[in-house]
């Protein structure tokens, strides 16, 4: 899952970075609207977390600037207003959810979880493709019932790819949804986590179909069938 974070508090704006890329997720930061809206317009996300306070563009004016610009991601507001008037205000103008500074950390988590869930795929917090499972609560990953343990990468990867599964994918697609635009990607840094996916997705199932295919001069999808 990638994600952005538009505050202005460079402390506080690490903080929540730090903690979300350790459930594995990819995080951009903004430290002001204008730069908050050129990302959030040129960058997909599953979810944009928007602090009120901002400089250049106000949060709130960011939040009406995007979803007139028809951007449908969620948008968890994040301030330390916490009146009622500002939250309805805030619901009003597009936001999918409001949380009050200071928060539980847990709670943000949980929250982010919720906005991001699609009902879909993912109503129980669970990702599944013939018989493998990606637990996005426990972000526990089990084939045939037997557990399989992934880096944060590795792990972030396969839930992109289930989460579009029998979709081809191309390269950049997958780097501007798994790594942030701060990250030094190499040419075939691709290749390699997909090798490594393969490695404990499919190799040590020999009398299982792969379920992680290359479509020559496309890109890589997930399925139960090439």
């Amino acid at each position: 899952m990638k994600i952005l974070v538009v505050e202005d508090e460079h402390k506080i704006a690490q903080f929540i970075k730090t903690g979300l890329e350790l459930e594995s997720w990819s995080v951009d930061l903004a430290f002001d609207g204008e730069e908050g809206f050129d990302l959030a317009s040129s960058e997909p996300y599953d979810v944009i977390i928007i602090d009120l306070m901002l400089p250049k563009i106000p949060g709130l004016e960011l939040l009406r600037d995007l979803r007139k610009k028809d951007i449908h991601t969620p948008i968890l507001v994040l301030t330390a207003k916490g009146a009622t008037d500002d939250k309805v205000e805030c619901l009003n103008a597009g936001a999918d959810d409001y949380l009050i500074k200071p928060f539980v950390f847990a709670e943000l988590v949980a929250r982010i979880r919720a906005l991001s869930r699609r009902p879909k795929q993912q109503t129980d917090g669970v990702l599944k493709l013939g018989n493998l499972t990606l637990n996005t609560i426990k972000r526990e990953v089990k084939r045939v019932k037997i557990k399989i343990s992934l880096s944060k990468r590795e792990y972030a990867l396969l839930e992109f790819l289930l989460k579009h599964k029998g979709d081809v994918k191309n390269k950049d697609e997958i780097i501007q949804n798994i790594w942030s635009y701060e990250d030094d990607i190499l040419p075939n840094t691709v290749e390699v986590y997909i090798n490594y996916l393969r490695e404990k997705i499919d190799k040590p199932f020999p009398s299982l179909k792969p379920l992680i295919h290359t479509v020559r001069g496309f890109g890589y999808k997930i399925d139960t069938h090439e």
